[in-house]
């Protein structure tokens, strides 16, 4: 529940004042615990007492769950799969609707998704949020077959929306889309998505079949295909969800949709390509709730830290971080600000898009469509007095210089490059036409990463690699003495892969004087490489091999992305 939300009800009701809320707010987000438990605990209400408080302003009641019977007449009212999406467990008839009690009955959005997929009204009432949790497990539980039953009524379906090319034979297309079971379908899609962590979503329509892929820890995996004529109903129905053209399929477009997925806030960036056979929909996944930006939880090894920590508490300069798309170079980013994120501060981004709303940071959406580019937002940054900028990337010469010219003029700058490593960033530069004394004068680090799977600690095994593996990574038996290597067998906890989450691996490059006089005479990337090396630069590869003696990541995956 939105907690800011729920503080000013009960204030309007004067069961507490702003300076009880502030105490109960600052115990939520501090110490993580939910706002009933720490009004219980401030003594300002008991768990009856909250509900009713909460009730009495929806208009509702407040009901007991232990005095229900969930018949199997009750339970069906309900699909498994929506009443786990929406968290929302039906209580029983009323009228023409559905009296429901809901984990967050503050969510009117939730309330309008479950109107509209069941095309019945909904009668919210109120129950302490744990025990609706409890049922809902016990109850509905985590089977799929929601997914089959839904796919049967769809093939039962199926013949009003068969497909000539992309045109749609049959109803209006738009009808199809906010057809119920299909609505119920996308919905599960998302859900089963966001219960697998998965960081897109592929809707992808060919020939002969209709695919649906999830990228999980960087590699995709294939889901159950639906039948092919589902593709234009399921992928209008997502264009729907993000407020696109639904008529258009000849032009590429994009879109976003906030929604509250199995109690968790979730941003969806949405593209969609015309193919051949209809469009290509890609979802990628903002989860607010899962993303940590904290930057001493990323992992990185202690002198990076250290060294980043000096870096962005400096007055002027400029912080590169670099690696390929995907590679968590934004999170590292928005770690940085958050630690210098302080009252007397002023922070600015400019991004493409905003992928995570940081609290007392100022951000800008680029929007080159209508000329408002990288460049002509950071001119305008110049004009609010900030103390540091945030640049979500160096694109162009145009970009770079003004970059520069704040950094000359007092503010510390923050942006990435895609580059293959941290050497790489100095060359890029040059490539764009920037001189090499303004290089050299203003960079003061370059910090290049990438993201490995780590392997899954529930199914983690010992091996002994043959040589030419090691070879590979340069190591002699001799190097490696006893340490253990490790795979991951795979189980149910990581879907039969063998890895579960993902762990970073750093490159950093301090620029220090002998590597500006190399700057300054235009020295090569292998150059400037082997002597940030001497100076003590740890390599990527290095880096990695770290992680594998630690037993977090496998050969393989160093050698992959490495």
């Amino acid at each position: 529940m939105n907690n800011e939300r729920l503080a000013d009800l009960f204030i309007d009701q004067g069961l507490m004042d702003r300076a009880q809320a502030d105490d109960v707010l600052l115990e939520t987000t501090q110490n993580g615990k939910a706002i009933d438990q720490a009004m219980v605990d401030h003594g300002i209400v008991d768990e009856h007492q909250f509900y009713l408080a909460i009730a009495e302003a929806l208009g509702s009641e407040v009901v007991d769950l232990d005095q229900i019977e969930f018949t199997p007449q009750i339970l069906h009212l309900i699909p498994a799969g929506l009443a786990r999406l929406h968290r929302a467990l039906p209580i029983g008839e009323q009228d023409n609707g559905i009296r429901v009690a809901l984990v967050d009955p503050l969510d009117t959005q939730t309330i309008e998704d479950l109107r509209f997929a069941l095309g019945r009204d909904i009668h919210v009432v109120l129950a302490p949020s744990l025990q609706i949790e409890e049922r809902l497990k016990k109850h509905y539980g985590e089977d799929t077959s929601s997914m089959e039953d839904i796919l049967k009524q769809l093939g039962e379906a199926g013949e009003l929306m068969t497909l000539a090319g992309d045109k749609a034979v049959g109803p209006n297309v738009e009808a199809e889309a906010n057809a119920t079971p299909i609505i119920r379908f996308v919905d599960l899609i998302l859900y089963q998505a966001i219960q697998d962590r998965a960081s897109d979503i592929h809707f992808e329509p060919f020939e002969a079949e209709f695919k649906v892929r999830y990228r999980v820890d960087g590699a995709l995996y294939e889901m159950a295909p639906p039948p092919r004529h589902l593709a234009l109903p399921v992928i209008s129905r997502v264009k729907v969800m993000a407020n696109m053209n639904i008529a258009e399929r000849r032009l590429p477009q994009d879109g976003r949709i906030q929604k509250n997925i199995a109690g968790r806030a979730i941003d969806l960036r949405v593209s969609t390509l015309p193919t051949q056979f209809g469009e290509s929909v890609v979802l990628r996944v903002l989860d607010r709730s899962t993303v940590n930006l904290d930057l001493e939880a990323l992992g990185m090894p202690d002198y990076i830290l250290q060294y980043i920590l000096e870096v962005i508490q400096r007055p002027n300069g400029i912080f590169i971080v670099t690696g390929p798309t995907g590679s968590g170079k934004t999170t590292t980013l928005y770690s940085c600000l958050r630690k210098i994120n302080t009252i007397d501060s002023k922070l600015l981004t400019a991004e493409e898009p905003v992928e995570y709303d940081l609290e007392g940071v100022m951000q800008v959406p680029v929007n080159d469509a209508i000329g408002l580019s990288f460049a002509r937002v950071l001119r305008a940054f110049l004009r609010q007095d900030p103390d540091r900028i945030m640049v979500g990337e160096t694109r162009d010469l145009e970009t770079a210089q003004i970059a520069i010219q704040a950094s000359l003029t007092g503010h510390l700058v923050f942006t990435t490059l895609h580059t293959n490593d941290a050497p790489g960033a100095i060359a890029r530069l040059i490539d764009m036409g920037v001189e090499p004394f303004l290089i050299s004068s203003t960079l003061d680090a370059v910090l290049g990463q990438r993201l490995l799977r780590s392997i899954c600690r529930d199914c983690r095994t010992a091996y002994q690699p043959n040589e030419s593996l090691l070879a590979q990574l340069n190591l002699s038996p001799h190097e490696i003495g006893d340490r253990h290597f490790y795979y991951g067998k795979g189980c149910d906890k990581c879907n039969r892969t063998g890895y579960k989450g993902r762990k970073g691996i750093y490159e950093l490059m301090r620029i220090t004087d002998p590597l500006r006089a190399l700057i300054n005479e235009r020295a090569p990337s292998v150059v400037l490489k082997q002597k940030a090396i001497e100076l003590g630069m740890v390599t990527l590869r290095q880096d990695g091999v770290r992680s594998i003696f630690d037993g977090d990541t496998t050969i393989e995956e160093v050698l992959k992305y490495t």
